[in-house]
């Protein structure tokens, strides 16, 4: 019988002594058990066939009705409502018109007229495009003002007769208006409040009374760190413009300036501060930072002057100015600016609680010197009228909205055979005193600005002021248009604009208060000829000197053509070697 390998069962095997008998645990035994399967019958849920009812469900149509719900039309009636007209009568509301009124006129209030420009009080309105903007400072002319007009000569105002011979020099023979108003007020020991264009002759306005009232009190040695008069400025340019001016006329009596500035280093400007000057011209940021060092002391400074207070406002310096303020304590101060805002409300209240008060009559809200023409043109068009504009003979200014936009296209303008010079904020001070020369001088006939240059850069002659990207702001707007028709001369304000899309600049000449010709034109239009005038021939450079700035800023084939045909090639070998072995 063969042998039976297979394994006992559990069950079969004998127990062994001492020991338990294995159980299988619950999860096999649970296995044993099949679940109960539903028979398909109504009712029925049972292995073994047992019925199991199911519970009454609760849709069943013979269950009880429901009981009686809130909205029962049998319901009780509401009570009687508050708002019913039997309720009683209300007391006296705020706005009774018996009340007792508080509108009447106050004698310690001042008097407001209902226009938009409300003085002082900057409030915000809508111009055409939708946009919300500060409200003009509405300035009084007082009756005063007529009669210290009426000054017809510099000699009258009883000024020192060198400075009157130095501003004969200058060519400032005879006071413009808002000079022969204020310089006497001012030299009366009052503080001034000026507003007048850009070009008006703010700067003389307030530098004759500083350097006049220096002289009355005669050459009192310096003291190291304390200037006797400052003059505040927003920017470097219009700072150094400022001591080119007041630096020629206070050196005729015997007094000395300096300007304290950012973006160069202030060893000089110490230096200066410590032997001693008579008239500071700063800008506030570099001017607070050495008071911070202690190397200014202003407890002496008897004037100060805020020049373009406006701007220095939008610069952010409404804070630095105010502590500058106070550091002066009673001193007199004279502010001048073309625009006057909410920013500059502020400080006037605060520090110059009765200010003689002069808005020059018929130069800020109209200007017969400068013509304002708007160009609409197609797109396509717009690259064509842009050159012929800028190739005419005399100066242009041509004002863009960015950095890149300046210098793409100066050096296209540069490769075009038109000389140009560039001015922004990525330029370093040496590099924007340079090109503001240049083009002073002649160098450059037209220079690519952004807004930098739109604030207190005088330069004469400028016939143009194109701009190639409109402002966002009117007063913006205003001051790139002083930058031509200063001093009496006339200029011409161009702005470039697309078809359908003159809305905006509708808008800012409605907030400027100025009046344009719209002229539609294309491509080689004869009105763009007539406006621009004849085309002036190309730079030349009649020059050996490789390294001379004016090469690098013109065109360079030409440059090179003109050169070619005046000297041999000898003399430019030897030009060119002298300038290699002396770099």
């Amino acid at each position: 019988m063969p042998k039976d390998f297979s394994a006992p069962s559990r069950a079969s095997r004998p127990a062994a002594a001492g020991k338990k008998r294995a159980v299988a645990p619950k999860w096999e035994s649970s296995r044993s058990e099949a679940p109960a399967k539903r028979d398909g019958r109504k009712g029925y849920a049972s292995n073994k066939g047992d019925y199991v009812p199911k519970a009454e469900r609760s849709f069943d149509p013979e269950r009880k009705p429901r009981a009686a719900k809130d909205f029962d039309p049998e319901r009780k009636p509401r009570a009687s409502r508050e708002f019913e007209a039997d309720r009683k009568p209300r007391t006296t509301r705020d706005f009774d018109p018996s009340r007792k009124s508080y509108s009447s006129e106050r004698p310690d209030r001042v008097a407001r007229d209902n226009d938009r420009n409300r003085s002082f009080e900057g409030a915000r309105a809508k111009s055409s495009t939708g946009k919300t903007f500060s409200q003009d400072v509405k300035l009084e002319k007082l009756e005063s003002a007529t009669e210290a007009a009426s000054f017809a000569t510099f000699q009258e105002m009883d000024l020192p007769e060198r400075l009157t011979q130095e501003l004969a020099k200058m060519g400032a023979a005879a006071p413009f208006p808002i000079q022969a108003a204020t310089i006497p007020v001012a030299m009366a020991g009052r503080d001034v409040l000026g507003r007048g264009k850009t070009g008006s002759g703010k700067t003389i306005a307030f530098g004759v009374p500083l350097i006049a009232m220096l002289a009355a009190q005669g050459n009192q040695p310096r003291k190291p760190l304390k200037p006797k008069a400052l003059v505040l400025a927003p920017t470097r340019e219009l700072a150094d413009q400022i001591d080119r001016t007041l630096s020629q006329l206070a050196k005729s009596v015997g007094f000395y300036t300096t300007t304290i500035y950012g973006g160069v280093p202030q060893f000089r400007q110490e230096q200066a501060l410590k032997r001693g000057v008579d008239i500071a011209i700063a800008t506030p940021g570099r001017l607070e930072d050495l008071m911070a060092q202690g190397l200014v002391d202003l407890s002496e400074c008897e004037r100060i002057v805020l020049d373009e207070a406006d701007h220095m406002c939008e610069l952010g310096f409404v804070e630095p100015v105010t502590r500058i303020l106070e550091a002066t304590g009673d001193s007199q101060k004279l502010l001048f600016s073309a625009t006057l805002d909410k920013q500059v409300a502020s400080l006037v209240k605060r520090f110059m609680p009765n200010p003689y008060v002069y808005e020059v009559p018929g130069e800020v809200n109209e200007s017969s010197d400068i013509d304002h023409i708007v160009l609409t043109m197609e797109p396509k068009d717009r690259s064509q009228v842009f050159h012929r504009l800028v190739q005419g003979e005399g100066k242009s200014i041509v004002f863009v909205r960015t950095k890149a936009t300046a210098e793409a296209l100066s050096q296209s303008l540069n490769d075009a055979g038109v000389s140009t010079a560039r001015l922004h904020g990525d330029l370093n001070q040496a590099q924007r005193t340079r090109n503001l020369e240049r083009f002073t001088h002649g160098a450059a006939r037209v220079m690519i600005a952004t807004d930098l240059a739109a604030r207190g850069i005088h330069v004469d002659d400028v016939k143009l002021v194109i701009q190639l990207d409109l402002p966002e702001e009117y007063k913006t707007y205003l001051h790139r248009a002083g930058r031509t028709g200063r001093a009496g001369r006339s200029g011409t304000v161009v702005s470039l604009v697309p078809l359908g899309r003159t809305r905006k600049v509708e808008g800012l000449l409605e907030r400027a208060d100025r009046e344009a010709k719209y002229v539609h034109v294309t491509a080689g239009d004869k009105f763009v000829a007539d406006l621009a005038g004849p085309i002036a021939p190309p730079p030349v450079v009649d020059s050996l000197d490789f390294g001379d700035s004016r090469f690098e800023s013109t065109n360079k084939s030409a440059v090179k053509k003109n050169l070619r045909e005046r000297h041999s090639g000898n003399k430019l070998y030897a030009a060119k070697d002298r300038r290699f072995r002396q770099r």
